[in-house]
C-alpha cells in the first residue's frame, strides 16, 4: 500500500434536520478514491468535536444505510430489519460521523461483466480473489483506507483528533477489529455482530464472503487474538442471541473469544475498558450499551 496526498474534496452538502450531511472524497492510494458521508451535528458543543468512524457490513449498499439515506429504495427497510443507520444514531448524540464506502461496495463496486450491479450487491469476493496472488487481501485494503480516513479526520477543524471511536455492524464490525487492532489513533471501539471463534463461524459456515479470510491467519490465532490487541483502550462488542454466524454452539464460541480478551485487559489493568453486550435478538445493531460507551469514553 502507498500514501499519498489524500485530495479532499466537498461534493455535496444536504441539511438533514438536525445535521449536515457532506459528501466527501479523499485518496487513500494514488488514484484510488474513497467517498464518504460526513455527518455534522448542527449544534456544535465543542469547538471540535468526538469522532465515530461507521463502517458498514453485506447487504447495504455501502455507506447509504449506516447514513440512513431512507430516500433511496431498499433503505428503510434494512433500517428496519438490523437498526442499521448507527451513523444517524451517533450524528444525534454530538458526535461527528464518518461513513465511509468500503472497497466492493456502494460507489466503490467493481464491474463483473454479469449484468446490471444492483445497489446491494457487493464485489468484495471478486477483489480478494484479485488480491491474493498479489499478496494482499481485502481485510487489509479496508484497515488501510480507515487508516487513510483517520489522517483525514485529524486534518479537519471541527474534529477532535484525539477522540476518535470507531463501530461497526457485521462486516463493519470486521473492520472495526482489524482497524483498532492495527491503528492506535482509535480510542474506542464497538465490533457489533462479528466476534466468533473462527473455526465454527467461518470455516464450518463456509459460505461467508472470502473477504473474511486471510492466508494462514488461522494457523495461529482466533479472533480473540486479534482484539486483544486492541487492549487497554476501551471495546464493547455487542452479540444478538439468536445470530446464526455466532456458530454451531452459539453463545459459548463468542465467549471462548472473549475469555481471551478478558485475559489481555485484566493483565493491563484495563477490566472497566472492555464490556460485552448480549442482548436478545438476530444479527443487527443493538446501540443501547454501545452508543452511551462511545460517550462514556469519548466525551462530548
Amino acid at each position: 500500500m502507498r500514501t499519498c496526498p489524500l485530495l479532499p474534496r466537498v461534493t455535496e452538502r444536504v441539511e438533514k434536520g438536525t445535521y449536515i450531511r457532506e459528501r466527501v472524497e479523499i485518496q487513500t492510494e494514488p488514484g484510488i478514491i474513497m467517498p464518504i458521508y460526513v455527518l455534522i451535528p448542527k449544534e456544535r458543543r465543542s469547538e471540535k468535536m468526538p469522532v465515530v468512524i461507521a463502517p458498514h457490513g453485506h447487504d447495504s449498499g455501502g455507506k447509504i444505510t449506516v447514513a440512513g439515506c431512507v430516500e433511496i429504495q431498499g433503505v428503510a427497510e434494512r433500517v428496519k430489519n438490523y437498526n442499521y443507520d448507527y451513523g444517524v444514531q451517533f450524528v444525534r448524540e454530538g458526535f461527528v460521523v464518518f461513513c465511509p464506502d468500503a472497497r466492493g461496495f456502494g460507489e466503490r463496486r467493481e464491474w463483473t461483466g454479469q449484468g446490471e450491479d444492483k445497489l446491494f450487491s457487493s464485489t468484495c469476493l471478486q477483489l480478494n480473489q484479485m488480491a491474493y496472488p498479489l499478496g494482499q487481501t481485502v481485510a487489509g485494503m479496508w484497515a488501510w483506507d480507515i487508516s487513510r480516513l483517520i489522517d483525514y479526520v485529524q486534518s479537519r477543524k471541527d474534529c477532535n483528533p484525539k477522540k476518535i471511536g470507531c463501530a461497526g455492524l457485521s462486516g463493519g464490525g470486521l473492520q472495526t477489529l482489524w482497524a483498532a487492532a492495527l491503528d492506535r489513533r482509535i480510542s474506542c471501539a464497538v465490533i457489533s455482530g462479528y466476534f466468533y471463534g473462527y473455526k465454527e463461524s467461518l470455516l464450518k459456515l463456509s459460505n461467508n464472503c472470502s473477504c473474511n479470510y486471510i492466508p494462514h491467519l488461522w494457523e495461529y490465532v482466533d479472533m480473540g487474538d486479534i482484539a486483544a490487541l486492541i487492549a487497554p483502550r476501551p471495546l464493547l462488542i455487542e452479540t444478538g442471541t439468536r445470530d446464526p454466524l455466532n456458530g454451531e454452539s452459539g453463545l459459548k464460541n463468542v465467549k471462548s473469544q472473549y475469555r481471551i480478551v478478558k485475559k489481555a485487559y485484566a493483565l493491563l489493568n484495563a477490566k472497566d475498558r472492555l464490556a460485552h453486550d448480549i442482548f436478545e435478538g438476530e444479527h443487527m445493531w443493538h446501540g443501547a450499551k454501545a452508543i452511551p460507551w462511545m460517550k462514556r469514553w469519548l466525551g462530548k
